[in-house]
């Protein structure tokens, strides 16, 4: 954006945010410090949120931000020099000159954006139970389940494969006892009871809570091939920041889902980038809209994990911007890490709500020519209280602004228009075809499959030449499983009997099926087919 006065043009150190009796600067250099942008409905966090967001991507820092309302997919397009739009940016002495933002969009759902996939296993036990709202009792059962998948080299990637090993790890009366030659599951049951009762009533709840999940949409959120957040982190061919928009829309209509979809993706981009220590600008800044969801009734275990995300964060060089209509939304362990601040208008109707204004001027340094809590009563649209971090970390005072005018386009774009951004986006064709994986799902069925079928040499996993090759591969590279991918051991050894199975079994396999099915006969032996040969068959 071009300026009239040279003075309020952003720089590669800072970022103009707006203007009143002083200006407001954000520095690049201590935006990984995290901020807090709030304020009732229809008060203007969005388009301060845009007018960051911009401001970040011409400096060459990517932006990932949830739009909830479809608002902010406007950043993508050209803005429009519309009156109010004009009268605004002369009156701050800049001369308004539209933009436009590389864009790339994500959707969980796949619908308005590219698929968002992660494995069960990276998801994790306690972001997993927070999804499905699980008791201790329950969230405990879970830890057995993944410590056994990886004491058992069974990966964890969708969810029929956590569906599969939860039904494996269920004790069974009818087999108490049993040997693996009786049981082909006694191994993984035996191993889920050394951790502890494990009881099969605790592991129906979760079995049902699986099912509410899938109900909302969520188990298209599992599976491969998952997403690499290294993608998150481009920039264009003129070297500005890519704008990453999460369509949240359909996804808002299950919080839970929302929340803990973006806790985990802050949690896998504080496990996976190095330290940077003070870095002249962020690597990435991270907009978590309505933040509330994130803290709503969230045990203490999760509490502690966000808070250790949001205080060591800043050193990998991400910046974390919690957006949310009230500061007491926040826990103050949180908010204590957010330095740079943003308010829009507080209306003060209810005891809650006077309670939320006078929290909101307390967490401002003071200036003697304002009284905060009048002030935050009395804004208008697209007035602004600002403070942000100064000099060696210290806040300014607050102060007064009005928020400058973004240049990209306010307001959603069209169908068409999203279409031909995602037909030339940068990550086309990597997601958007889901892989399903030989996992935990396909090796149990296997072991169910070779237990009904005769001990002839000719079947079974371990069984026959097919066996023997996969099982020496595994034995030379391994069987362990990192992230919940499958590892070189067990790539080399279904490889190799993929290539023995489709010279040796294509003649056999009709004949083969009908002899499964008619030993164990009627749906059960057509199901325990479907799991021996369905890889086969696909094949």
């Amino acid at each position: 954006m071009a300026t009239s006065d040279n003075k309020l043009a952003d720089t590669d150190e800072k970022i103009f945010i707006g203007k009143g009796e002083e200006t407001a600067w954000l520095t690049l250099a201590l935006a990984n410090r995290h901020g807090l942008v709030t304020g009732a409905t229809g008060t203007g966090k969005t388009v301060s949120l845009q007018v960051m967001a911009e401001g970040f991507a011409r400096a060459g820092v990517p932006v990932f931000a949830a739009d909830i309302k479809g608002d902010l997919s406007g950043i993508s397009e050209v803005g429009e020099a519309k009156d109010f739009i004009v009268k605004r940016a002369q009156e701050m002495g800049l001369t308004f000159q539209p933009d436009q933002f590389s864009t790339v969009f994500w959707d969980v759902f796949g619908e308005q954006g590219h698929p968002v996939r992660a494995t069960v296993t990276e998801m994790g036990p306690l972001l997993l139970s927070r999804m499905l709202d699980l008791n201790d009792v329950q969230e405990g059962v879970l830890n057995v389940a993944f410590r056994v998948a990886d004491e058992s080299g069974l990966a964890l990637i969708d969810m029929k494969d956590l569906r599969a090993l939860l039904d494996a790890i269920a004790p069974d009366s009818s087999k108490k006892g049993a040997d693996e030659g009786e049981d082909p599951l006694a191994s993984i049951r035996k191993a889920a009871q050394s951790y502890g009762n494990v009881s099969k009533a605790t592991v129906g709840t979760i079995q049902r809570q699986l099912l509410v999940l899938e109900n909302q949409g969520g188990a298209k959120f599992f599976g491969e091939p998952a997403l690499t957040l290294k993608d998150f982190m481009r920039t264009d061919r003129d070297g500005r920041g890519m704008v990453n928009i999460l369509v949240a829309d359909k996804l808002m209509q299950s919080p839970r889902l929302y929340a803990t979809f973006l806790l985990w993706m802050l949690s896998e981009l504080f496990e996976e980038l190095p330290e940077a220590g003070d870095l002249p600008k962020p690597k990435l800044v991270f907009f978590f809209d309505e933040a509330h969801l994130l803290f709503n009734d969230a045990p203490k275990a999760l509490m502690d994990k966000i808070e250790q995300v949001v205080r060591l964060i800043r050193s990998k060089g991400v910046g974390v911007y919690f957006v949310t209509q009230n500061p007491i939304d926040v826990p103050d362990k949180v908010l204590a890490q957010l330095g740079n601040r943003v308010q829009h208008a507080l209306r003060a109707f209810t005891p809650r709500d006077q309670k939320a204004v006078a929290a909101a001027a307390q967490t401002f340094r003071p200036n003697p020519k304002l009284d905060t809590a009048r002030v935050i009563m009395e804004l208008g649209k697209g007035e602004a209280l600002v403070s942000f971090l100064e000099g060696g970390g210290t806040p300014s005072m607050v102060e007064r602004i009005m928020v400058r005018p973004p240049s990209a386009r306010i307001g959603p774009i069209t169908p068409e228009e999203r279409k031909a951004i995602m037909d030339a986006s940068p990550v086309k064709g990597k997601y958007d075809t889901a892989i399903d994986a030989e996992s935990a799902y396909e090796i149990i069925q296997k072991r169910l499959a070779s237990a009904a079928t005769p001990a002839d040499g000719t079947g079974g996993e371990g069984g026959g030449i097919l066996g023997q090759i996969g099982a020496i591969a595994a034995t030379i590279f391994g069987t362990n499983v990192k992230r919940g991918r499958l590892s070189t051991g067990q790539v080399i050894a279904r490889n190799v009997t993929r290539s023995v199975t489709d010279k040796v079994v294509g003649g056999v396999v009709a004949d083969l099926g009908k002899s499964v099915g008619g030993s164990v006969g009627g749906s059960i032996g057509r199901a325990l087919v479907r799991g021996a040969l369905g890889g086969i068959l696909r094949r």
